[in-house]
Order: structure tokens, then sequence, then C-alpha cells
């Protein structure tokens, strides 16, 4: 009887790359693709489910205690907030994300939107196309060495974009609870605690995933206790960030600016304030884009259930 493999929900135009590596496994899986967008949609088409291959559909713990048969939930990206993890966990259900796929995309992008910060190249654009040719209206700038560019987090992502940042110039710093002193000296970055690192930064780089603890990590109290031209930059999760406490902290210049690939709410509401900012930049979740990225995405989601079915572990088991 053929393993049946359910995609809650999907946005490719094909779906080829999961296919041929369904194909190739030597394993007979019947796969069935939805388009799911409610938990009471996906509890309907995974009820004989033996893997789920997940997008964006919630797959709660109410949806996880209604499975019967299913063995892993694969996601495609790096976060698992569309998963319960502790249901799964409890049902014994193998959760298994993708972290490594768009390493060197998304630590480029944060790159890209920590540089068009720093030169101001996007304020400069606007002006120029406005009519005003004058260097003026990027003051001030300041040289790379002069500036901290700290993280939060120290993951894959991070230490790749530091690897990219220190040979410009740049001093650098990281919070992360689980990385040692040492460990961060190894990595040639000054292990700071949450609140110093918020006080010191020139630049805040976010790469926490999304977790109760880190919901609203950065707020009204730590927007105020930052430097007042400091700029934030976020490629990991939109609620990781207080925004209408940053829309204030914008407004009325308690930081200079932010960069965000993520938001809140997405696509971000157009009557949001801070698309009406010239400080800031905002890009539509698409940091961790190549068309490298995207198949290896899909390959190695799919390749997780492609393991568990086979009995093995498939190496980026979570729970």
């Amino acid at each position: 009887m053929a393993f049946k493999v359910l995609l809650t929900d999907y946005e490719f135009e094909n779906l080829k790359y999961e296919e041929e590596v369904f194909a190739e496994s030597g394993i007979d899986i019947e796969f069935i693709k939805a388009q799911c967008k409610t938990e009471d949609e996906v509890i309907e088409q995974a009820k004989y489910a033996d893997a789920i291959l997940n997008q964006y559909a919630p797959v709660s713990r109410r949806v996880i205690e209604s499975l019967e048969h299913t063995k892993i939930i694969s996601r495609y990206g790096v976060g698992v907030n569309t998963i319960d993890l502790n249901a799964a966990k409890e049902k014994g259900i193998t959760v298994a994300n993708v972290p490594d796929y768009g390493m060197e995309e998304v630590s480029n992008h944060a790159l890209a939107l920590l540089l068009a910060w720093a030169r101001k190249v996007t304020i400069l654009n606007n002006e120029v196309k406005k009519g005003n040719w004058d260097f003026k209206a990027s003051v001030p700038i300041h040289r790379f060495n002069e500036q901290t560019v700290g993280v939060l987090g120290l993951g894959r992502i991070p230490r790749r974009f530091i690897e990219k940042v220190k040979p410009l110039g740049f001093k650098t710093a990281a919070y992360d609870p689980f990385v040692s002193e040492e460990d961060m000296a190894a990595a040639g970055v000054q292990k700071m605690e949450l609140d110093e690192i918020i006080r010191e930064s020139d630049f805040l780089s976010v790469h926490v995933p999304l977790i109760d603890e880190t919901y609203h990590l950065i707020n009204e109290e730590r927007l105020n206790q930052m430097k007042q031209n400091a700029v934030i930059i976020n490629t990991a999760r939109g609620p990781i960030i207080d925004e209408k406490a940053l829309a204030h902290a914008l407004e009325n210049n308690i930081i200079a600016g932010a960069a965000l690939d993520v938001t809140e709410n997405e696509p971000i509401s157009l009557d949001s304030p801070l698309l009406k900012m010239d400080n800031v930049i905002i890009t539509p979740h698409s940091a961790w884009y190549s068309e490298e990225a995207m198949i290896e995405l899909r390959q190695k989601a799919a390749k997780n259930i492609v393991h568990v079915l086979s009995g093995e572990k498939t190496p980026y088991a979570l729970t």
C-alpha cells in the first residue's frame, strides 16, 4: 500500500522537484496536493496522511491530535512557527525543517540592507529623483570602522553575516544566551547581554527564531534604550519587533531607521505608517530567495519525508 504524503499548501507554479524526489526514492508514495488555509481544512485532508509537507497552513495542537498515521511533518523553511512542536513531540511525530538552504541568501540580504543604510543609498536615490542633487541629504554618514554591528542570535545565518561584515571594518557583537563567550571569541565576535547590545549597536540585525520568548523582543522599552542614530534590520520574523512601538520610535527620532524584510502581518497593510517613512526600507520577505535556494529548499523538505518513511532519521529532525 502506498504511503500518503499530504502537501497542506503551496505557492509554487509546479511541484516537479518534490515529485522527482519521491519518484527517485524507491518508495510507493501517493502525493496529495491541497491548498488548506484553516485548521479544519488541514484536519480533513490529513486524516489518513503518513507524512505532511507544510508551507503556511496551521498545524496546531488540534490538528496534530487528530492525526492517526502521520510519522513526520516537514516544513519548507527554517522557522516552524506554523507547527506545534510540543504536541508533535507528545504524539511521537518527527518535525523537520530545512535550516541551511538560504544561509547565503539571507546573510547577503541582511548585508545589502546594512550597506544601503550605512551609505544611505535609498535616501539619496529618493532625493535625486525629487531633483535634489546634494550629498547633504545623507548627513551624517560615518566610517564603518567607527560603528558596531550587533546581531541577535548566532546561528548559521548570523555567523555567515558576520563573516561578510567583518572585512568591511565594522566592529561586531552578538547576543545569544545559548552560545558561550569562548565560541563567540573563536568567531571573532564580542559577546554582549541583551540590554548591552541594544545600547551599543549602531546597526542591530535580528536573527532569532520566533518563539514565545522572542515575541516583541524589540519593544518600546528596548527601542528607547537604542542610540538615536541606530538602525534595526530584520530578516528573521516580523513579530519579533513590536511594529507600533517601532513606528513611534521612528516618527519621534528615537532611532534613525529600519530595514525590514519581514513584518508582523504579511503582506504589510497598505495603511501602515512604515510605508510612508523615508527612513524605512521594506522588502517583501524575499531574503531567502534565489533560484538555487528555492530548489534546495523543496528538495530537502521532500527528502526529510523520504528519510522517515524509509525508517531512517532525517538530519534535520527537531523532535
